[in-house]
């Protein structure tokens, strides 16, 4: 999330063989307004020339990095990999996989952006942009892996927490119903005597409360890496724009 390579594709620059020939007036009109910061005008252009050609790569392309723009990331990647396959074979392929990469960054997809982040440096490896931002998936990947074993052990500590609190519960109501017993049987001559009233509370064995404390902390945790990593992706979200 580094930046995102958004390439306006100047249908004039691109020869036939590469792009199908969508209606240019339309594409065009939807690059000024991409340049302006019109994203919702650009997006609809762009839709207008795909009505005239659906297979125009220049507008499948462009609007994908538009509706990136607009945080509309599935629909982002949707056309995305309708241009990626297109441009597979074609000089522009690294950029393809590099912005798919981004969008499954912004969707905290860190297994597929690390593949599309793979495939951009076979094809260009001198990609500075494409080494930090795998290397920031592949991290984060790690992380959510970590955080999620931790859910597990914690998981498994409140069950065993869990049945050690009823064991212990367990025990001292069968402690309190012997006294009871005990303490009825020594008034049975005193019928104004009030049954006794104080029970014992249950226990906690210091062994759960630490149990507790260490889960409690966890989620507190967790909370604050959520909080973290958001940050950090917003941080990592500059983008460069360049043109074809």
């Amino acid at each position: 999330m580094k930046r995102l390579i958004i390439t306006i594709m100047l249908i004039a620059l691109c020869g036939a063989q590469a792009f199908a020939q969508a209606d240019r007036r339309e594409v065009r009109s939807g690059n000024r307004s991409f340049r302006k910061g019109d994203f919702a005008k650009a997006e609809i252009d762009y839709k207008k020339a795909l009505l005239k050609d659906s297979t125009s790569v220049a507008a499948q392309y462009n609007l994908a990095n538009d509706l990136y723009r607009q945080e509309n990331y599935q629909e982002a990647e949707k056309y995305a990999s309708k241009a990626l396959d297109s441009l597979a074979r074609t000089p522009r392929a690294a950029d393809a996989y590099f912005n798919q990469g981004d969008i499954f960054l912004q969707q905290r997809r860190w297994s597929e952006a690390i593949e599309a982040f793979k495939s951009s440096l076979r094809l260009n490896p001198g990609d500075m942009d494409a080494k930090s931002n795998l290397a920031y998936a592949q991290k984060m990947l790690e992380k959510e892996q970590q955080d999620q074993q931790n859910q597990d052990q914690d998981k498994d500590q409140n069950q065993d927490q869990n049945k050690d609190q009823n064991k212990d519960q367990n025990d001292d109501q069968q402690n309190q119903d012997q006294n009871q017993d005990k303490d009825q049987n020594q008034d049975n001559n005193d019928d104004q005597q009030p049954p006794q009233q104080n029970q014992p509370q249950p226990k906690i064995s210091p062994e759960a409360a630490e149990q507790m404390l260490q889960a409690i902390q966890a989620k507190e945790n967790e909370t604050q890496d959520k909080v973290n990593k958001e940050k950090a992706a917003a941080v990592k979200s500059r983008q460069k724009e360049k043109n074809w």
